[in-house]
């Protein structure tokens, strides 16, 4: 694998469990108490800057591919495997404490 790869996917590991993790919205914003709402839009807000960032990289290695439904489908699905650990943590471990 090259080395981008890894650092795309170790940094979409990461991002996927920013918005359980920090206790701010968007890292910047203080709020009483952080609602699932607010971390499911950071979510999707990161889920599209990795996927931006992706797009970036393939385009300096190679042309881009057109992408289907399906494809978006399935990475995002993989970005939500990657939070379960945030996830976990935040809502299993933490319970309502925050």
């Amino acid at each position: 694998m090259e080395s981008s790869v890894i650092v795309l996917l170790l940094l979409a590991l990461v991002a996927a469990n920013l918005p359980f993790i920090l206790p701010r919205v968007a890292g910047v914003f203080a709020v009483k108490r952080k609602h699932f709402g607010w971390q499911f839009l950071e979510f999707l807000v990161l889920y599209l800057l990795v996927g931006l960032l992706a797009r970036l990289l393939e385009a300096q290695q190679m042309p881009v591919h057109a992408q289907n439904w399906q494809f978006y489908v399935t990475t995002l699905a993989l970005f939500a495997v990657f939070a379960f650990p945030g996830f976990v943590a935040c809502y299993f471990w933490r319970g309502t404490r925050r």
